[in-house]
């Protein structure tokens, strides 16, 4: 068997939160001790953290950075592991228990077929009551790409149900517990670290797509992530900045056209969403980042870098995408009696002509 990196992000006091368990259930793993190694990245680091790290985690391996960006502190994992001997990398949440056969499954699930280049675990909500545990929910079956650049969680709270084989994901896995072999790390070149944080999952699975692999979902692989909802969207500058990255990156000019309308629409309604409930000046910061040269230079470059390893159309990727954009945690009656019904009708038209 080939050696496995764990790479766990710390930010700022996570570990005072969420180490001793997420620890515990690591070291209980059915997996020969011999064949994985914990990297810790302490990102945004300060002594305080970094001596919490070594005395509460002896054994794992800790990388300490400055900056906070989430995607170059994944890059500075694999790096680390890479020089460690690791040919299969698990990028997990510290805020997460895992079952003692979480990471054996991974590794088999990702080694069961040479096309085969990320597989995610079956990812459910940490349970709060003694019979949530007995009868748990999902939190991610593998995330839904929208046609404009949102993820979605498949199955969210929904009640947990039994899973038979390795079912493909059309979307991308969630960057809350997945593996990816070395060599499509070699060959997608790890996360774009423009990034930072958010999107940076279904950047990299939407590379490993274009790039000829499959994701799967490994349901044998249980991990159970302690989910919240307004820790997520306290970061509305990432997320909506960065599904337009995602799209201007990886969809092709003439497929950018013809989602244009669209993106248009929603973007007037996500403005005047944005008025109402108080983030405008982070939707004139995400704007004000598209007038930079600099950002179209960068996006550019990413463009020419995917081409160099590109074997699948865009638009075979972009034809399992999603034209209604999912609630989960927030319910709109505008969203779901007008934009939705609109969004599906246009994209049920434009996948015929991709």
């Amino acid at each position: 068997m080939k050696k496995t990196a764990v790479i766990i992000v710390n930010y700022k006091n996570y570990a005072e939160k969420f180490l001793r368990e997420c620890r515990d259930s690591l070291r209980a793993q059915n997996y020969p001790k011999e064949l994985y190694q914990i990297y810790i990245i302490d990102n945004a680091s300060s002594e305080k953290s970094r001596n919490y790290l070594k005395k509460n985690y002896p054994e794992a391996i800790i990388i300490p950075r400055e900056d906070g960006n989430y995607s170059a502190a994944n890059n500075a994992g694999i790096k680390k592991a890479l020089e460690g001997g690791c040919e299969y990398f698990v990028i997990a949440n510290m805020d997460a228990k895992f079952d003692k056969n979480w990471l054996v499954e991974l590794v088999k699930a990702v080694r069961s077929d040479e096309k085969i280049g990320i597989a995610q675990s079956k990812i459910l909500l940490y349970p709060k009551t003694e019979e949530e545990w007995k009868k748990p929910k999902i939190n991610s079956l593998g995330n839904i790409i929208h046609f404009l650049g949102f993820g979605f969680t498949k199955g969210y709270n929904e009640s947990d149900y039994e899973i038979k084989g390795l079912p493909e994901i059309k979307g991308y896995a969630s960057g809350c517990s997945f593996i990816v072999k070395k060599e499509v790390i070699d060959k997608i070149n790890g996360y774009n670290e423009e990034y930072y944080m958010y999107h940076d999952d279904m950047e990299i699975s939407w590379k490993a797509k274009l790039a000829g692999y499959r994701i799967v979902l490994a349901p044998k692989s249980i991990m159970r992530h302690k989910y919240d909802f307004a820790r997520s969207i306290s970061m509305l500058y990432y997320m909506e900045r960065n599904r337009y990255i995602a799209i201007f990156t990886f969809y092709s000019l003439p497929n950018l056209l013809l989602i244009f309308p669209a993106a248009v629409f929603m973007d007037f309604g996500i403005l005047l969403y944005s008025i109402a409930n108080g983030w405008f000046l982070t939707k004139l910061k995400v704007y004000g980042y598209f007038l930079k040269p600099n950002s179209w230079l960068k996006i550019f470059k990413q463009r020419q870098k995917i081409k160099s390893f590109r074997e699948i159309k865009d638009s075979d990727i972009a034809r399992n995408f999603l034209g209604e954009v999912l609630f989960q945690e927030i319910e709109n009656p505008v969203l779901k009696y007008i934009a939705n019904p609109i969004f599906n009708f246009y994209w049920n038209i434009v996948k015929k002509i991709l």
